[in-house]
């Protein structure tokens, strides 16, 4: 039996493999739901301002272009296909960061060829750039930036063809993942980090963490290591961010489940496989992608079955403090975390807004217990509270369900370790990968990118319904009307009352991808504010600025064939929420995902993230590809969002 190549796998195909869906053998059942449905999606579904809807009553590019006056300072950039960046006239773009550029003067020097050794990996800036954010403290500019996961075709050595081999490989590839705390500063060259800050800091996958909320302490959460089940080590597969009113840094836990692995058959608990299979946790002995449980105990489920509980959280992260300890919030829920997105509630109580980023997941909120007093004690806010869970309705109304022991029939700490399954007790609406979700500054409403679904709707090779990890089957619904979704759309909702903590909603559809250049017609052809200049699929990342444009960075098919011609490379798109309007301004190097944004505390630099770059990206021939952070100026130095 060959090998296989988890570098060719997308996390998701992964978890398909190792944990194959059930499938739905009600056929009828499902059809009938589907096609109740039609009525509904042919002609009241609302995007934009709702001034159009979908189906039969799409307004064409041509009409809606004509309601719009554009706020937007730049001309549309055109697909790109190359390698690089490309940004439009009045713009210019640099490299702030590569990965292994050094944090600190004792960092190994990077070899093109070879990259960084294992000693002194933890010296230099982390791999595969993700979420971000900015911090002011005093007059020092602090930028914060996840590193997702490794590439380890790219960081171990050539002839190991990807495959870690020895304890050495094991810290090599744990060293390179986390999040980056580093100062950076303005020159007469530009942005530069300073090296040897003492904010500068290395937070990976040894880091130690606290563990606080209501699954702290549980049986579930006790190891080998920590028989308290209240302090571990590391952050993982940190994706998007989020920041606090307070002035903290929340990183976010997302494909946790394939560092985990077995070495030897074992007998485990049943809430414990049940979880594990929730959650796509391997028990398979197989070297997966990682191969960390060979060589590092804490990751061998046969030794250690409670440590992949102890992962999949919001970790809070103090920039200020280079000595503070991260903490893991189990309050906020255990699910694959896209970012988290703070809001104040008119109240005073904090809001965290939260994305399940795998297909059929869920949309979740927190809502704190205590209100927010700028100076006063933050330490309840993530802590004391209540969690729920989201339902949208056909009618674009939508109710936000507490997750209690009474309606769930599980205890607080199991709301908290095992969240999917509280969800589905309840059910939530099954969402095509909800990934970042953004809140406006400027209008009460938040946004949530679903990224794609190709299994919604399709079959499987017995003509019965994929389902999603729960065994519910992936058909259609109100906000995610496709079967096999390639294109990805962005929901939008109102909060009533103008309040974020309200439990109820109204909602619609701010765009749908897709391609009206393949699809003269239909849902394929996307909403009236696609048209052939601004084509792109799988929005991913997505951050508001302080105007209330819609900043929207993707994560999809670059490959600019069949369903995908004309749309390029990955790229960030400005949209205006009012007329609709979406305008392509980044393309980044074929390959690559373009993920992460923040800007500096002036507001004339965006930084930008490219992750995994599929060309010797941005060193050029004789390189490695080297993910990056990037700033994006306007040659006039006007403000940048």
């Amino acid at each position: 039996m060959s090998q296989i190549n988890y570098d060719e796998l997308s996390f998701d195909d992964e978890d398909e493999l190792k944990f194959p869906r059930p499938t739905v053998h009600e056929f009828d059942r499902v059809v009938e739901r589907a096609v109740s449905r039609r009525g509904f999606l042919g002609g009241a579904l609302a995007f934009g301002s709702g001034a159009a809807v979908m189906g039969s009553g799409l307004l064409n590019s041509s009409a809606l272009q004509a309601q719009q006056t554009s706020r937007f300072a730049f001309d549309q950039l055109a697909p790109q296909t190359d390698g690089t960046v490309h940004v439009p006239g009045g713009y210019k773009w640099d490299v702030l960061m590569r990965w292994g550029d050094p944090l600190f003067s004792d960092a190994p020097a990077f070899d093109p060829k070879t990259g960084v050794p294992t000693d002194g990996s933890d010296r230099v800036f982390g791999e595969n750039t993700d979420g971000m954010e900015l911090f002011l403290v005093g007059n020092t500019e602090l930028l914060v930036v996840n590193s997702e996961y490794a590439n380890t075709k790219v960081n171990l050595p050539a002839e190991q063809e990807g495959k870690p081999i020895s304890a050495e490989d094991v810290v090599r590839l744990q060293n390179f993942q986390g999040v980056t705390v580093m100062e950076v500063a303005e020159g007469p060259n530009g942005w530069e980090v300073v090296v040897d800050s003492p904010y500068n800091r290395r937070i990976h996958h040894r880091t130690p963490m606290i563990i606080e909320g209501p699954a702290a302490g549980h049986d579930l959460m006790k190891t080998e290591a920590d028989p308290t089940g209240t302090q571990s080590l590391g952050t993982f597969n940190n994706c998007g961010s989020g920041r606090t009113p307070w002035g903290t840094y929340l990183t976010c836990e997302e494909n946790f489940n394939g560092y985990f692995g077995a070495t030897e058959p074992t007998v485990l608990e049943e809430a414990t496989v049940a979880g594990y299979s929730r959650y796509g946790v391997s028990t398979k002995i197989d070297p997966g992608r990682y191969n960390y449980h060979n060589f590092d105990p804490r990751f061998d489920i046969s030794r250690n079955p409670n440590e992949p509980h102890r992962a999949g959280y919001i970790v809070e992260i103090d920039p200020s403090d280079p000595d503070s300890t991260p903490i893991k919030h189990t309050a906020l829920g255990r699910i694959k975390h896209e970012n988290a997105a703070c809001v104040v509630a008119p109240d005073g109580r904090v809001v965290v807004y939260m994305g399940d980023d795998e297909r059929g997941e869920y949309m979740y909120k927190w809502v704190s217990r205590d209100v927010y007093t700028p100076g006063g004690d933050t330490s309840t806010l993530l802590n004391e509270g209540q969690l729920h869970v989201a339902k949208f309705n056909d009618d674009m109304t939508g109710t936000w369900i507490a997750l209690t022991p009474q309606d769930t029939g599980m205890s607080p700490a199991e709301i908290a370790i095992f969240t999917r399954i509280a969800a589905t007790e309840v059910s939530a609406t099954t969402m095509d990968r909800p990934e970042w979700i953004a809140v406006n500054p400027v209008s009460v409403e938040a946004y949530c990118c679903l990224t794609n679904n190709s299994r919604r709707g399709a079959l499987d090779d017995d003509g019965n319904v994929r389902t999603n990890a729960a065994g519910e089957p992936m058909v259609p619904n109100a906000p995610n009307p496709r079967e096999v979704n390639r294109y990805g759309q962005i929901v939008r909702w109102r909060p009533h009352n103008d309040d974020h903590a309200a439990s109820t909603f109204d909602w619609d559809l701010y765009v749908m991808a897709g391609n009206p250049t393949v699809y003269t017609e239909g849902l394929y052809a996307g909403s009236a504010n696609i048209n052939e200049g601004n084509l792109f699929n799988s929005p991913d990342g997505m951050q508001i600025d302080s105007t209330g444009l819609i900043w929207i960075q993707t994560d999809g098919d670059d490959d600019n064939e069949g369903d995908f011609s004309g749309m390029g490379n990955n790229q960030m798109l400005a949209g205006d929420p009012v007329t609709g309007e979406i305008r392509r301004f980044l393309t980044g190097p074929n390959g690559s995902e373009v993920t992460g944004l923040t800007w500096s505390a002036d507001r004339r630099t965006m930084f930008v993230g490219i992750q995994h770059p599929g060309a010797p990206f941005p060193d050029g021939e004789g390189s490695l590809p080297r993910s990056s952070i990037i700033t994006v100026k306007r040659a006039d130095n006007a403000l940048v969002g």
